[in-house]
């Protein structure tokens, strides 16, 4: 069983920055792979990044790419997505999510572990 618990989504003008935060505990083999992902008022989740416990290699959505940074602390258990030069498309509820697969996934059913999510609101 694993359990994570997202932090730190809050309201953000456009062009801010924001750090969410997620607590990850549980079997490490079933976390080998940990994930954002993000659902917009009548959207579908959509995957936003993700790494590799072992190695930190690291996935990225192009609507995120060069602005988000995904990180972790293995001390902690923590993983981290930092978000720059946020837009208001970028308003969502955050999701952290834990994948047991060595090979990172962009799909929701890759994911057996998810977080409450944490909401994000970007103003304009």
């Amino acid at each position: 069983q694993v359990y994570l618990m997202e932090s730190g989504g809050r309201l953000v003008e456009a062009g801010g920055s924001l750090q969410l935060s997620c607590a990850a505990s549980g079997r490490t083999a079933e976390r080998l792979v940990m994930g954002w992902f993000r659902q917009a008022p009548g959207k579908e989740r959509e995957f936003v990044t993700a790494l590799t416990w072992i190695g930190s290699s690291t996935y990225y959505a192009d609507s995120v790419k060069g602005r988000f940074t995904i990180s972790k602390d293995d001390n902690k258990d923590m993983v981290y997505l930092q978000m720059n030069n946020l837009k208001p498309e970028d308003t969502a509820v955050y999701y952290c999510a834990a994948s047991s697969s060595v090979l990172i996934g962009r799909r929701r059913n890759e994911y057996a572990y998810w977080g409450q999510g944490t909401q994000v609101t970007v103003s304009p």
